[in-house]
This record gives C-alpha cells, structure tokens and sequence, in this order.
C-alpha cells in the first residue's frame, strides 16, 4: 500500500477472487488474502470473477445508466447477467462446457 500512498487502517477489508478461474491461481490469490486477512483483522470478502469484471464498468466516472444487461465473453467463460439499479445482480444465462472466447 505504501507506493499507492495508502495505510492498512484505510483499509476496510480484503477481497479476493474465489472463481470462476483456474484453480492453481485461486488457491494462491485466497491463501494470500486469507493470510492477509487473518494477520490485518479485516474481514475477507469473497469476490465472483465474472461479476467483478461487470462491476468494473459500474464504478468508472462514465457509469451506464441501470437497470442493464451485460454479457461477458472471456477467454474460458460467457455470461449474461442483469444488474439492478441498487446493484443487484442476477444470472441470466451463461455457457455450461464451453465458453464463446475459446
């Protein structure tokens, strides 16, 4: 945090991404986190790759307007998802075996 200019008493809680993903790379990215949790005591947050990546778009100075339909298509996997006005998300659909970005 220091290069950002930041300090751990700024910080409210930890977020880590729990999947979808390859499980390799979440095992290291929850251990940190967990351990990053524990040693801070800030609660450990929990975070869906595919809503963050819709979530993303939501916190820009240009935000669209919502309710809104977003569609991701990544390199594994494709959703589509409506996201409330108070930031509710629900599933609407997405690939089961195979991802369009394949």
């Amino acid at each position: 945090l220091s290069p950002l200019g930041g300090e751990w008493d700024e910080v409210d809680a930890v977020a880590v991404t729990y999947g979808p993903g390859l499980v390799g790379s979440l095992l290291a990215g929850l251990s940190y986190a967990k351990g990053l949790s524990l040693a801070s005591g800030k609660p450990l947050i929990g975070i869906n790759h595919l809503e963050a990546h819709v979530s993303s778009a939501l916190i820009s100075e240009e935000c669209p307007p919502q309710p809104l339909v977003a569609l991701v298509v990544s390199g594994g996997h494709t959703i589509l998802a409506l996201v409330e006005d108070d930031g509710g998300f629900e599933l609407l659909g997405g690939t089961r075996d195979d991802a369009c970005g394949e």
